[in-house]
């Protein structure tokens, strides 16, 4: 009699299905990403376009061209070259400044506060920028130069005054040294000579109206080295994230870090430098990207979402309001609040929100 004995199933198809769905599962929030960012490119060349095209002065696309390829159009050309094309790209440059630096601040410190219009970083480089004008006497790019040198000052000091705690208390610090800095700003406004004022606004507002081509060709200059080291550093994110105990077992040292954090400050730094402290742009869009891309971090979409928010900001505040024009960082801060309440009032603040296991 024989007996015959079944030979166990291969595990294969089954190890096999099991990879297959993790490489799904994987790949997911990469094709989601990408979306995002093609929509996000997408709205800021339909919001690029509408800035310069259209307004009070209409410009046809066939017109542009022949503009950009350096025909005169008598009006047009000088509108668009002087008035309008500048005004949208300088809004994109620091848009994409401010977003970024933003998100790095947030994310490296975990909790969505931190932003460098709440911890000082922005009123630092008004002050020393305004100081400059109103006590030194200083213009053109000494006084974006001072802007720059007060934004590292500020975040210098917020650092060493928080420690090795960072976190919660590095908020904390920079909204003492923001007050003090505001009431630097109020002593310095009372020295300003009257000729100085329209400038010293610019400095306390923000703006991207009547800035010269060259200082757009120094910020984008910057842009070029800051943003390739940027997204070298930023490799070491998603450890950052899960806290400096956390970064450290998966081999992430705290230099990492303070790299990532410098290059956040000096990005802020500049885009204040060209257009002065637009205000809140670096406090939304963080949040607003990584809720557009479903709670994961995302510097490249945050620093889209930045671009757009400026460049919507600066057609609501030249075109909205009948014989008004107002300034973008008028017209984001009047967004931006809004939101903060809204941001405190939802629930703790001390961290991101943990997600759920899938």
């Amino acid at each position: 009699m024989t007996v015959t004995v079944d030979r166990p199933a291969t595990t294969e198809p089954t190890a096999q299905h099991a990879l297959d769905v993790v490489r799904r599962a994987r790949r997911a929030p990469l094709r989601h990403h990408r979306r995002l960012l093609t929509g996000l490119v997408l709205a800021l060349v339909g919001a690029f376009a509408a800035r310069v095209l259209l307004g009070d002065f209409t410009v046809t696309v066939p017109d542009f061209v022949r503009i950009l390829g350096g025909e005169q159009i008598p009006g047009a050309t000088y509108i668009v070259m002087e008035s309008k094309l500048p005004r949208a790209v300088l809004a994109v440059l620091v848009g994409v400044a401010f977003g970024v630096g933003g998100a790095i601040f947030q994310t490296t410190l975990r909790n969505p506060l931190a932003s460098p219009d709440i911890v000082g970083v922005s009123l630092g480089a008004s002050a020393a920028a305004i100081s400059a004008i109103a006590l030194a006497g200083w213009t053109g790019w000494p006084v974006s130069a001072a802007a720059i040198l007060g934004a590292l000052a500020v975040a210098l000091t917020v650092r060493a005054v928080a420690g090795d705690h960072g976190g919660f208390r590095l908020v904390l610090a920079g909204i003492g040294l923001a007050a003090a800095m505001q009431s630097v700003i109020q002593y310095v406004f009372t020295r300003v000579d009257e000729y100085d004022v329209q400038l010293v606004l610019r400095w306390l507002t923000g703006s991207v109206n009547g800035v010269a081509w060259q200082a757009i060709g120094l910020l984008a200059l910057a842009l070029a080295v800051l943003l390739p080291a940027t997204a070298w550093a930023a490799r070491s994110l998603r450890a950052t994230e899960l806290g400096d105990d956390a970064a450290a077992g998966l081999g992430v040292g705290r230099g990492r870090t303070d790299l990532l954090m410098l290059l956040g400050v000096l990005l802020v730094a500049v885009g204040v430098a060209a257009a002065g402290p637009v205000a809140f742009v670096a406090f939304l869009s963080g949040p607003i990207a990584r809720a557009l891309n479903r709670g994961r971090t995302t510097l490249p979409a945050a620093g889209l979402v930045g671009a757009v928010i400026v460049l919507a900001g600066d057609y609501a505040g030249a075109y909205a309001f009948a014989d008004l024009n107002l300034p973008v960082g008028v017209v984001t801060g009047a967004f931006g609040a809004p939101f903060l309440l809204w941001l405190l009032a939802r629930g703790p603040l001390t961290g991101h929100r943990r997600r759920r296991a899938a």
